[in-house]
Parts: structure tokens; sequence; C-alpha cells
């Protein structure tokens, strides 16, 4: 393992990262998303190696709603 890669907080590495059906897409502004985990992890895709974020399932939810809503500023 590379160590750049990021890691579950239990150590096991991220994999099955695909775009998110949430992200724009036509401007760059791609989020990719990790199926599988017990958390939703989420980073940027012009940054494979970069951070990632981990929500829980719940937090994820309210996250996007959150943002179809408006209630979140770009």
């Amino acid at each position: 393992m590379h160590p750049t890669e990021p890691t579950t907080a239990e150590g096991a590495p991220l994999t099955g990262w695909r775009k998110s059906s949430y992200s724009g897409g036509s401007q760059g502004e791609c989020l990719e998303v990790a199926d599988g985990h017990a958390t939703v992890p989420v980073r940027d895709s012009k940054s494979p190696a970069g951070p990632a974020l981990a929500f829980s399932p719940q937090g994820w939810t309210r996250f996007v709603t959150a943002l179809k809503d408006g209630e979140l500023s770009a």
C-alpha cells in the first residue's frame, strides 16, 4: 500500500471510488465517494491521493439535503 493512500479509521484501504451522483461534473467540481464502508468517504476527484472526508451515513444525507436546500453557501 502506498503511504499516502487514504484508509478508514480501522486502517483498511479506501477502495470502490465512484463519481458521486450529486457531483456537477461539468466545471470540474467532481466528488467521488467510496462504497462498501461503514462511513461515507468523500474526496475531490482532481486529487485522488489527497485527503478524504468520512461522513456518517446520516451526516452525508444531512449534508446533501442542506446543499440541495441552499442552506450552505459555495
